[in-house]
């Protein structure tokens, strides 16, 4: 007799409150028409009584970098046409998720980036990583590697990776890994073919079947060569070598995409989210079309892309774009001529390099996780929560476990592999989503009608398109619309900046070139010489298990590129140089440190000139504080003079570069015309300024009384700490 099943104590008494809630008829009712629901011109009359005369208007909508204006707030009747009431996740168009059950199966992935220089190295914190609860192996190659270079003949090894020459650094890299448990990640660069013949090599060498690989050994070739502004063969070329590992692999290891489109390049950058959305669509339509052109089908095709995508700091935007993204991709597949279950787009993110900064990088921490945070909201397939020292150095023990346990405590703490498409249905993000989808499609279409993505690069549209959203930021940070804090708003004075930990390159370099070495000291050279011959002869199809037997003869990544190159001139394009947002502050904020350092601790001093008690003059005393100190600059602080004659005594022997004076507009029409003409007496070559912005009628005056410039939430900070260091001496 089967044993009766226990209910456990807390459930029986939990059947018990519902029991008793059932049997009882008696709730009264509660009726809601006392609460009568306000219009929105009453809703309106409320917001503009709170903002005090201020233009709701301006104030109360926010126009973005991908030209939507986010509105106050967003109802059902608003959106009542867009809902998605008969979409379902996993199905139709995949707007609500690739997945039907979401993350409750199989939540995200953890795919931790592991960038140790040397292989073995690298090697261990790949299996500290799985250790400590990453699911997915997420390996960095280097720059050389990227470029298929001998590190022997590298400019640098280790640059933002791992360094893998030969395949005993293969060997070394992947030992011991669980490749049958868990995905394996690399992004190869422009051609998959040499980093993927070379792990297979080692695979069999080592007795493991590439069968039940997973995850991506994927290649980018447009989006390497927006990186380095040129390819790293003829695109022709670089196509073949994808169509033939697509084949290998639809073949050998049908869990593996041997294409990774990664968006990196234009978020880094600058792009809004509509351009770099739709520049990765249209990288991976002129993919699908060569793939197709050489002979896959479009199931076939599909079934090789993976896309990165970098998360920004528009919270609601970046939920929205993953969203409106996979709709757009299914309904390119599907004109292609693909099923439903090819229209999946399947997404990496990670967490946008632009808008992490080098000063306060602490707050760093904070990005990364609301960035994550609507990466999962908005249906990413994993994710790899970066290192908050990332734009400083390579992560350590303590960076690494804030980064990782970020999405561990998102998945385990705060439930969110529970809720299937939780923006499901929100009147904001809905909203958002059809205006985003609209203008990535619009955009998407601009790039088509020019020939598609590589006629528009190789005509700069692109490049010109993200330098113009690029130079809106950088405006917007000057003028302090868009606030970094820790950089343009609220700097820390007494921050020290973290150690750069420089790797000791001279000496890496020097133990990759003996291991190498050490290495190729024992091949028998004419079997290598012959394995590589075939490789240089081989046919497309055959390319990748000809590549695969010469890894195994011992070629260097750098001898299987030089097999199987064909000839022809590389393809050029207009470079996208990287970026970070708070890139101009920071220089100027070094600037001023490398000043200080050179002579003696001096540095811009400011002086304040308070006037009047303290609740008249520590409003403006306070902003013109913080605004000056974004530049490191030295402020004195005091609590006020209660004439013109004080303040401009103690300006005299303060000895300040900058004065300010701080006041009410109501009595600076008395103060300033007296002030300011005593302090440039007193300091004769100091600048002036007046916190606050003058009215029209007052400017003039004030300007002629000795006031050069004034200090307000209008003034470009940017450029006036520009000034006063060129002023110093501090730049040129």
């Amino acid at each position: 007799m089967e044993e009766e099943k226990k209910v456990p104590e807390g459930e029986l008494d939990l059947q018990a409150i519902l029991k008793e809630a059932e049997s009882k008829t008696d709730f009264p009712e509660v009726p809601l028409d006392e609460f009568a629901p306000p219009t929105d011109e009453e809703w309106k009359a409320a917001c503009e009584a709170l903002l005090k005369g201020a233009p709701f208007d301006k104030v109360m909508f926010t126009k973005t970098y991908e030209n939507i204006t986010f509105e106050p707030m967003y109802t059902r009747k608003h959106t009542a046409d867009i809902l998605p009431k008969n979409s379902f996740p996993g199905m139709g168009d995949y707007l609500r998720g690739a997945k039907i059950s979401g993350y409750v199966g199989k939540p995200w992935g953890v795919a931790q980036s592991c960038d140790e220089t040397l292989p073995k190295e690298n090697n261990e914190l790949l299996k500290f990583e799985i250790n400590k609860g990453s699911t997915v192996y997420n390996i960095r190659l280097d720059k050389a590697s990227l470029q298929n270079q001998d590190a022997r003949q590298a400019e640098k090894v280790g640059d933002d990776g791992c360094s893998v020459t030969t395949l005993d650094d293969v060997h070394q890299l992947l030992d011991g890994l669980k490749l049958d448990e868990y995905p394996l990640y690399i992004y190869t660069g422009a051609s998959s073919l040499p980093v993927l013949s070379m792990v297979i090599a080692a695979m069999k060498s080592s007795g493991a079947t590439p069968a039940k690989l997973t995850g991506f050994i994927g290649a980018d070739p447009i989006g390497q060569m927006v990186v380095d502004g040129k390819s790293l063969a003829p695109l022709s070329q670089l196509y073949d070598e994808m169509a033939a590992c697509a084949r290998w692999a639809l073949k050998n290891a049908p869990g593996l995409r041997t294409i990774m489109v990664r968006d990196d390049v234009f978020s880094r950058g600058g792009a809004s989210d509509v351009q770099d959305t739709a520049y990765i669509l249209g990288i991976a339509v002129e993919y699908i079309r060569q793939l197709m052109a050489r002979g896959l089908t479009i199931k076939e095709a599909a079934s090789q892309i993976f896309f990165g995508v970098s998360m920004g700091a528009n919270f609601f935007m970046q939920i929205a774009k993953l969203r409106a993204a996979r709709p757009i991709w299914a309904n390119i597949i599907k004109a292609f001529g693909g099923d439903e279950e090819d229209r999946a787009m399947h997404v990496h993110g990670r967490p946008a390099l632009f808008f992490k900064t080098v000063f306060d990088p602490y707050v760093n921490m904070l990005r990364n996780t609301t960035e994550i945070f609507s990466g999962v909201v908005g249906g990413i397939d994993s994710y790899e929560s970066s290192t908050f020292d990332e734009p400083i150095r390579k992560g350590d023990v303590f960076s690494r476990r804030i980064a990782r346990n970020i999405q561990i405590m998102l998945q385990d703490e705060f439930g969110l592999i529970q809720p299937i498409d939780p923006a499901g249905g929100s009147w904001a993000v809905e909203s958002l989503t059809k205006q985003i989808k609209e203008k990535i499609w619009a955009e998407f279409q601009v790039v088509e009608g020019k020939g598609g993505i590589v006629k528009a690069l190789e005509a700069g549209y692109p490049q010109e398109e993200i330098a113009k959203t690029l130079e809106a930021r950088f405006k917007a940070l000057e003028l302090r619309k868009d606030r970094i804090v820790g950089t343009n708003m609220y700097p820390n004075m007494t921050e020290e900046l973290l150690d750069r930990r420089e790797e000791d390159v001279p000496a890496l370099k020097k133990q990759r070139t003996a291991d190498i070495e050490a290495y190729l000291g024992d091949l028998d050279e004419a079997f290598k010489k012959d394995a590589l011959a075939k490789v240089k002869g081989a046919a497309a199809e055959a390319a990748v298990e000809a590549a695969i037997e010469a890894a195994k003869a011992g070629a260097t990544i750098a001898e299987l590129r030089e097999a199987l190159n064909k000839g022809g001139a590389a393809d050029e394009v207009k470079a996208i140089a990287p970026h970070r947002w708070s890139e101009r502050y920071e220089e100027l904020r070094m600037a001023t440190e490398a000043y200080k350092k050179a002579h003696n601790g001096d540095n811009v001093k400011v002086f304040l000139a308070n006037m009047g008690p303290i609740p008249q003059h520590k409003a403006r005393a306070d902003f013109s504080t913080s605004f000056l100190q974004v530049g490191e600059f030295q402020v004195e602080l005091n609590n006020g003079f209660k004439t013109t004659d004080e303040a401009a005594s103690a300006a005299k022997e303060s000895g300040a570069d900058v004065a300010v004076i701080c006041s009410t507009d109501k009595t600076y029409p008395e103060i300033v015309p007296d002030l300011a003409p005593k302090l440039k007496a007193a300091l004769p070559n100091a600048t002036i300024y007046l916190a606050g912005a003058a009215p029209k009628d007052l400017e003039p005056v004030y300007r002629e009384a000795g006031v050069d410039d004034f200090i307000s939430v209008k003034a470009n900070c940017y450029q006036i700490l520009r000034f006063l260091q060129k002023k110093k001496g501090m730049i040129d």
